[in-house]
């Protein structure tokens, strides 16, 4: 049996969508993994004022760390914690994939810059561009120049940390996703998103979207299926996979 994968929960989704499941789920789901192919940690806590104690990253194929509706410029406990355990396991060498939340918390970790979005809210089915290093990159090589994906974030990685390789960019993010290292990557966007959750989330947003000037209902008929941002999270898990096994 290969190794498992370990999920650190960082969060839990907006109250109105809890009863498709929580974060892990959606990515197990997403990633085609069994239940018995991945380890769940709640780093966070009902609450959000701190949970399970993180493990060594001994043993797993790989992390994936989730969203979050936490802000990482908040520096909770559990939060620099998991900074801290992170920069530790990516340095390590142990294979990293960080999703919104995630994707804010590996960059700082590594030295990178967090904030609130200059150019606001990004939310909805979005379309991503591909830099050119994402051409040789083991997630992102072969995928579109422009592909769609699912995001919703006010907080972003305003300077990806040092040595890292930007690998994709939205119209209102210069950072959509990043590699550090050959083995630590990091997306803005939900790769485990489906059209339904994205328009759950639109919907639970309303009110400040409304406020902000921005039409839900017209929002919400522009979501679709986003395929090549599901392939990234698969990819993935098949590379760290390959990088367990030649281990």
């Amino acid at each position: 049996m290969s190794a498992p994968f370990l999920i650190l929960e960082t969060g839990r989704p907006v109250p109105s969508m809890r009863r498709h499941g929580r974060f892990p789920h959606w990515i197990r789901t997403a990633a085609g993994l069994g239940r018995d192919e991945a380890v769940v940690v709640d780093v966070a806590g009902l609450e959000g004022d701190g949970g399970d104690a993180l493990p060594t990253s001994e043993g797993f194929a790989g992390v994936i760390v989730t969203g979050s509706g936490a802000m990482v410029t908040e520096r909770r406990e559990w939060s620099e914690r998991g900074a801290a355990w992170l920069r530790e396991t990516a340095r390590a060498g142990v294979p990293v994939f960080g999703i919104c939340y995630g994707h804010q918390l590996l960059a700082h970790a590594l030295g990178g810059e967090v904030g609130d979005n200059p150019r606001g809210r990004e939310m909805g089915t979005v379309e991503i561009e591909l830099a050119a290093p994402s051409a040789e990159d083991a997630l992102f090589a072969g995928l579109p120049a422009r592909f769609r994906a699912q995001a919703t974030h006010l907080q972003t990685v305003l300077r990806a940390p040092e040595g890292a390789t930007l690998l994709a960019a939205s119209a209102r993010d210069g950072c959509h996703a990043f590699r550090w290292g050959e083995r630590a990557w990091g997306v803005q966007f939900h790769p485990e998103f489906s059209a339904m959750h994205m328009r759950g989330y639109v919907r639970a947003r309303a009110d400040a979207l409304v406020r902000e000037g921005l039409d839900p209902h017209a929002l919400s008929r522009t979501i679709s299926a986003t395929p090549h941002a599901r392939r990234v999270l698969g990819r993935f898990v098949r590379r760290a996979r390959a990088l367990s096994v030649a281990s």
